[in-house]
């Protein structure tokens, strides 16, 4: 069971790969009780965490050994465990070695928990100092033409033979993996970890200083996730601002980008958790202009107050990230640009949110996240003065959830007439007639990220398959969802442009 984000889940298909070659085989709902439950869970926020427990306990209620990995477990380990005696828990440093984990659980065995550390300490503060550099197990990292990160070759983490079909082969490079799903839509891990210090934010103590992974590892697993069945690469990690960076390069990012999109099969490649700090001239240039190269900017504000931004340990304001817009649509109109933001956060006023107000009124995102801020363990804003009460931070996220949903729906309404590339992703809801009647298919443009954004509707005279990727021109909008037929192959302009007015 996996929770949280798509880093989380190619965690977990690096488990499952793990498991299936010791001898552990999946079940499925149809195959009844499984002997052992392991949840991968979320220890983000708070609402993460409960979840992560509440999934925990559930399992529990099945009769099946529970075991605890991911976030919260690497976390909190033998406080967790002693907290939570219903599940085992296990650190990153497991991974390697899952299946014996999980035969020694089956057998009866309590695995003792690890002491929760830092893990940011396992690594050189330089980030030259790091390729080859020791650093425990890096999740997502397994595999890989040198061994896996932190892992030296020959290590029983990089020797793994005969793996099932539909599993990534342990030679060459490539990162051991097994697809636990079927959509088109399949998350790369690009990084590991952060090197930033946001004051609000306790990731980089559980996941680790930043690491890159190799662009020939992330090729030649694009060209096994499309051979799996992948049309749309979603690239992940902590900062994807970063990549290349403790490779000696800080615009290997531009160059990876074509090298991916190139690879046969793949539609699309979207990139996922851009600083707004670090985004650089050159990467909106590659992202806005290469063909397969997804125009959507993920972008962290997280707030628009210089002066809160500061408090959180961020750069920027309202302005700056104003003008970072103007950049990427003076060369992509069409771009979709989406954010999250914190309200609430300790010595907030009534300037801040007014700023966060103007700002979010100026800047036509396609997708707004509103956040309530919680204090995190070990975390330098939990220890600051001026916070706000928990009725207070309530009511300003319902305020600006509500401000965010109707600027989400304004921005979708703007887009009738703009013509765009949808995959499809799921197939005819209606069959087409003699008279000339249409399906309806679900998909997406590159404005629409899955899972977080709006999808879209397209009606089409002619069958479409999953997976495709067709041109249409939207005719409308349900709130942030797009709708919009196909078009004939003598109306198709650039995507974006919108339909000519007489």
């Amino acid at each position: 069971m996996t929770l949280g984000c798509a880093r989380n889940e190619v965690d977990s298909e690096e488990l499952a790969a793990r498991l299936e070659a010791g001898g552990w085989e999946l079940a499925g709902d149809e195959d009844g009780a499984a002997d052992v439950v392991l949840v991968n869970t979320c220890g983000f926020i708070q609402a993460a965490k409960q979840e992560s427990i509440d999934e925990l306990l559930g399992a529990a209620e099945s009769g099946a050994a529970v075991v605890a990995a991911g976030c919260l477990a690497e976390r909190y380990g033998a406080g967790l465990a002693d907290a939570l005696p219903e599940a085992q828990v296990l650190s990153f440093d497991d991974y390697a070695g899952i299946a014996g984990r999980l035969d020694a659980i089956l057998a009866g065995e309590r695995w003792p928990a690890h002491q929760p550390r830092d893990r940011r300490r396992l690594l050189p503060v330089s980030p030259a100092g790091r390729p080859g550099a020791a650093a425990g197990y890096v999740p997502g990292h397994g595999g890989g033409r040198g061994g896996s990160a932190g892992v030296a070759p020959g290590h029983p983490a990089d020797r793994i033979a005969d793996l099932p079909d539909g599993v990534a082969p342990a030679s060459g490079p490539s990162v051991l993996r097994r697809r636990l799903g079927d959509g088109v839509v399949a998350p790369l891990k690009i990084a590991s970890g952060c090197d930033r210090r946001c004051s609000f934010c306790a990731i980089p103590a559980y996941r680790g200083a930043f690491i890159s992974r190799s662009p020939d590892d992330l090729v030649a697993e694009a060209g096994w996730l499309a051979a799996h069945g992948a049309r749309e690469l979603l690239l992940v990690s902590e900062n994807s601002t970063s990549y290349g960076k403790d490779l000696g390069d800080l615009r290997l990012l531009e160059a990876l980008l074509p090298r991916l999109a190139a690879v046969p099969g793949v539609r699309r490649v979207r990139v996922s958790y851009l600083q707004p700090a670090e985004v650089r001239p050159g990467l909106i240039e590659v992202m806005t202009s290469t063909p397969g190269v997804a125009p959507y900017f993920d972008l962290s504000f997280q707030h628009a107050s210089g002066r809160v931004l500061r408090a959180m340990r961020r750069f920027g304001d309202a302005d700056r990230f104003l003008g970072l817009i103007e950049q990427i649509r003076r060369l992509a109109p069409e771009a979709g640009i989406r954010s999250n933001f914190i309200v609430g956060f300790p010595g907030e006023t009534q300037a801040d949110t007014a700023e966060l107000e103007r700002f979010l009124a100026s800047a036509r995102l396609d997708a707004i996240g509103i956040f309530g801020y919680s204090d995190e363990d070990g975390t330098e804003a939990a220890g600051l003065t001026g916070q706000l009460d928990a009725a207070e931070i309530a009511e300003r996220v319902e305020y600006f959830a509500g401000l965010a949903d109707e600027l989400m729906d304004q921005r979708a309404a703007d887009r009738v007439g703009e013509i765009h590339d949808v995959l499809i992703e799921d197939g005819a809801d209606g069959e087409a007639g003699g008279d000339g009647s249409t399906r309806r298919y679900g998909g997406r443009t590159a404005c629409q990220a899955p899972e977080v954004d709006g999808a879209t509707q397209v009606s089409s005279a002619r069958r479409l398959g999953v997976g495709d990727l067709v041109r249409v021109r939207v005719s409308g909008s349900e709130g942030v969802d797009l709708v919009a037929h196909l078009m004939d192959e003598d109306q198709r302009r650039r995507p974006g442009q919108p339909e000519a007015v007489d």
